[in-house]
Parts: structure tokens; C-alpha cells; sequence
């Protein structure tokens, strides 16, 4: 990937969002690109399994919302799956776990922090729909560009 999101910023300044601070990749890949796969879920991350587990995700970006809840919601097992399945990356409003283990799986993975623990009880999620976090909006089917700089939202591929 030969991008720069501050080039593209540069470049496309009244087309691009640009996700708030606070933002960290914890993944194995340093950066990402890809067509946005949305996902709010409450604490539980059963629905967002079945999507890495499942789905094809070649050139495809997942961002999750939860609210910035406490749980983590991906760990070693869902980057694994994310990997299998060609992810480019995923973006978490809120919490991840296993950063030791995630360092060496080649997808990007942006959150706000780390947390231990992991929420139990089974709860539903809802997919393809617009979220709103980090001081912009993120629709299913935007373009998400990702790299040592931040995260950056078009609504249409750039790069």
C-alpha cells in the first residue's frame, strides 16, 4: 500500500473525515484501505465473530461501535479469523485484549485501549448501518484509509 493519509488529506481535504484522536493500531499490519463494513454491537462480540469467522472480507474494513463500553471485543481469535478471511483491518470504538499475541497477525487493528476482559452474556448486534463516534459519521459502503498518522472516511474511493 503506497497511500498517506495526510496526502490524501492534502489532496482531497473536502472529502475526507478524519476519526478524533485517541485512535492506536495495535495490529500486525502498519497500516489499511478498504470498503467499510459497519457493525454496533452492545458489549458482546458473538456478531462480529460470525462476521470475521464467515464472510469473505477481501478489500473490506469492519468498524465497530460499542459505545467505548469497558469489554474488549476483539482479541487473538477474531484476528485470526479477520486474517483468514482478508480483512484489511478493523477499527474499534472501544476496547481490545491479547496485544502480545495480535503484533504478529498482518491486519491493522485501531482502538482506544486495551481491557483484560471480555463481556460473557450473549447479546445482538446490528450491521450496515451509520455510525457516529470520533467526531465524524461512518457509513456502510465508505472508504476507510489507515496509517501511522490516523484514520481517515470518504464516502467515495480515492486511492
Amino acid at each position: 500500500m503506497t497511500f498517506f493519509t495526510a496526502d490524501i488529506c492534502d489532496d482531497h481535504s473536502n472529502k475526507v473525515f478524519v476519526l478524533g484522536s485517541g485512535y492506536k493500531n495495535y495490529g500486525g499490519a502498519s497500516k489499511c484501505q478498504g470498503e467499510i463494513v459497519t457493525i454496533k454491537l452492545d458489549k458482546n462480540n458473538s456478531d462480529l465473530i460470525k462476521l470475521l469467522r464467515d464472510e469473505d472480507g477481501s478489500g473490506k474494513v469492519v468498524v465497530v461501535d460499542v459505545d467505548q463500553e469497558y469489554f474488549a471485543v476483539v482479541g487473538e481469535n477474531l484476528m485470526k479469523f479477520a486474517h483468514q478471511n482478508n480483512y484489511a483491518g478493523i477499527v474499534v470504538n472501544g476496547y481490545i485484549r491479547d496485544t502480545f499475541q495480535i503484533t504478529e497477525i498482518p491486519v491493522a487493528l485501531y482502538a482506544l485501549g486495551t481491557c483484560s476482559r471480555k463481556y460473557i452474556p450473549v447479546t445482538s448486534g446490528e450491521r450496515n448501518i451509520s455510525l457516529s463516534f470520533g467526531g465524524i459519521e461512518i457509513n456502510h459502503g465508505d472508504y476507510l484509509y489507515a496509517d501511522t498518522d490516523g484514520v481517515i472516511v470518504t464516502s467515495d474511493k480515492i486511492v
